[in-house]
């Protein structure tokens, strides 16, 4: 049959593809519009297995607060170049994908994929826009977090996102310190919450290194533990948020900042992801 110009700009809007793939598909398909449209996505997921291999170092994070703020989803987008991520379709598509991931309750790239959007799946949704945009998209993470107060924050590049749970809040106004300390996280980059959360093995390492400089240094062989664990202390100081010394006011940690609010205020749980 006769494929007319307006059935391949039809299936052009429907799809977001190419003109030529567009007629391409409807010649294959006979004119029948779902089997072209299926027939597209099959070239997305071609696409997609050809650009397996490419990496998706651009990219936005998406966050929404949902449950008078008690909860707080996170999902990134990642694409390959930064003209994809700065496109109004690309900003939308990411927002869909969270607000799916809301309603699914997903708390993994897992869950989000099996999630719907429109009957489809987002799994499904990922592969079509794969054909559409020609580049590899990515959902590397999707987090759900709980609290008394989650705190969310993105950074002004949109590349690098924060969550912050927090409680003992009281009756306390949480926002805004909450959002400091989600902008510690993100400037810091805090390897734990605090120093029961770090490994065993990095202990190990740290307290090696430690009496090994000091033996460097020509320090007595009985001094290399003492100084060694001095060295470690400063170590956890340095690198758990709790203890970490607040970029606004450096002569107090971040639990003395938050106690300041509301004694007994602190922070459960953090997640930092960044693209790149």
């Amino acid at each position: 049959m006769a494929i007319t110009a307006q059935d391949v700009n039809k299936l052009r809007k429907q799809t977001g593809a190419g003109m030529m793939d567009c007629k391409k598909a409807l010649t294959e398909a006979e004119g029948d519009f779902e089997e072209a449209i299926a027939l597209l996505r099959k070239k997305g997921q071609k696409v997609s297995a050809s650009r397996a291999d490419r990496e998706t170092t651009e990219g936005r994070v998406f966050v929404k607060t949902v449950n008078d703020g008690k909860t707080a989803y996170l999902v990134s987008l990642g694409c390959e170049t930064d003209f994809v991520a700065k496109n109004d379709d690309f900003v939308a598509l990411g927002e869909s994908f969270l607000n799916a991931a809301v309603e699914a309750g997903a708390s993994s790239p897992e869950e989000l994929m099996a999630a719907t959007i429109d009957g489809q799946s987002v799994a499904e949704v990922v592969i079509e826009n794969v054909g559409k945009i020609g580049e590899k998209l990515d959902i590397a993470n999707v987090i759900k977090m709980e609290g008394e107060k989650v705190v969310p924050y993105i950074h002004s590049n949109s590349k690098l996102g924060v969550l912050v749970a927090l409680v003992g809040t009281g009756d306390a106004e949480v926002e805004e310190i909450g959002k400091d300390v989600a902008m510690q996280i993100a400037a810091m980059n805090p390897l734990a919450l605090d120093k029961s959360e770090i490994s065993q093995s990095v202990i190990d390492r740290e307290l090696e290194v430690g009496m090994e400089q000091a033996r460097a240094e020509g320090k007595p062989e009985a001094m290399l533990e003492k100084i060694a664990n001095g060295k470690l202390n400063k170590f956890f100081s340095e690198n758990t948020l709790l203890s970490q010394k607040f970029v606004k006011d450096n002569k107090k940690s971040i639990t003395q900042v938050l106690n300041d609010v509301n004694k007994g205020l602190t922070v459960s749980e953090f997640k930092r992801v960044a693209l790149g």
